[in-house]
């Protein structure tokens, strides 16, 4: 049951709004959206407009937060944040470790799979940013913390980083990984991710380099091809100690 303050979806009359349930109203071209008729809603059940027109409220997923949720910069892509989870093998059972924070979308998806994720963001502010992002998620596994990812301490399964790496931070992440657990290194530049994958190839048993790449396919009264739009975003390491 949808209350007061938790944040909704509300799709329908080809439009989609990120609002929260509560006080106030939503102007829109299809009408009044009255926020307090949100309040003892469940997903799935139909709002409407002073107008008539209809919109289904929906819970928001990590996928809407990426959409909808307010950055500080340029979140990770979510096919990205997949590989990390896949190749890592990241599940209930495991503690994550996530620094680079930035508007707390990462940690949001981890937050939905792992046991427990704490994420490191140097900057306050956009660790401030991240916690209300986190929070509107209704994540309580997720703690968000506002110092360098080398203040770091404890064991975890998974250590993902997502910012400008060096050999300290590399070494430090084996440090802090349980005997079999995985380091996942996302960076924009070949350069970046040469640094990770010299100094892991040091210390952990695997190390492989992923670019990640994803076309997405358009198809209209002509014809199916893959989107012109730009298919590669960077490169994700991961290494197993």
């Amino acid at each position: 049951m949808i209350e007061a303050g938790d944040r909704v979806l509300l799709v329908g009359a080809g439009r989609e709004f990120f609002v929260k349930a509560g006080q106030g109203s939503l102007g829109t071209d299809k009408g009044q959206l009255d926020l307090a008729a949100i309040v003892g809603k469940s997903a799935g059940d139909i709002i409407t407009t002073h107008s008539g027109s209809e919109f289904t409220v929906r819970v928001p997923r990590p996928t809407d937060f990426f959409t909808y949720g307010k950055r500080s910069g340029a979140p990770m892509l979510p096919k990205d944040i997949g590989l990390v989870i896949a190749y890592t093998g990241m599940n209930h059972n495991d503690d994550v470790l996530d620094a680079g924070t930035g508007s707390g979308i990462a940690a949001i998806y981890f937050g939905g799979v792992a046991k427990t994720v704490k994420t490191y963001e140097v900057r306050p502010e956009f660790s401030t940013l991240a916690i209300k992002n986190i929070t509107e998620a209704k994540l309580t596994n997720v703690e968000a913390v506002a110092k360098d990812f080398l203040a770091a301490e404890g064991t975890f399964d998974v250590v993902h980083l997502d910012m400008q790496i060096q050999i300290d931070h590399v070494v430090h992440a084996y440090s802090l990984l349980r005997s079999g657990g995985y380091l996942a290194c996302y960076t924009p530049f070949l350069e970046q991710m040469a640094i990770v994958v010299d100094a892991a190839s040091e210390r952990f048993s695997e190390v492989h380099t992923h670019e990640l790449i994803e076309r997405e396919m358009t198809r209209s009264k002509r014809g199916t091809r893959p989107s012109t739009s730009v298919c590669h975003s960077g490169y994700v390491t991961i290494a197993r100690k």
